[in-house]
């Protein structure tokens, strides 16, 4: 999204510069308007250099955070395993109220 914003932002600027070449303003000399359109071009160049930079990186944590997201998975269904295994082991006499509650945890 902000790469098209960007874009978007190119074409009007490019825009402003043809239309100042077509119309000389009274308030500013055609040099100092040439100018300034210089330094938006710059910064225009900066921030899309930044935005390229901020993509590689939000790339890798995206990354990351997959990793993590498939790490914790697996940690959550070996907790869960073994407090099942933990909850079988410490029943030994098997009553209506303790399969509930085993139903319950399960759910």
């Amino acid at each position: 999204e902000l790469e098209n914003q960007l874009t978007t932002q190119s074409k009007i600027l490019d825009e402003l510069k043809q239309s100042l070449a077509l119309n000389d303003s009274a308030d500013q000399t055609p040099e100092a308007l040439s100018l300034g359109i210089a330094e938006l071009c710059e910064m225009l160049d900066s921030i899309v250099s930044q935005v390229a930079q901020l993509k590689t990186s939000m790339q890798s944590i995206l990354e990351e955070w997959e990793v993590y997201s498939k790490v914790y998975a697996e940690v959550s269904l070996m907790t869960t395993r073994y407090l099942c295994h933990r909850d079988q082991c410490k029943l030994s006499v098997v009553s209506l109220e303790a399969l509930r509650n085993r139903v319950k945890t399960l759910q």
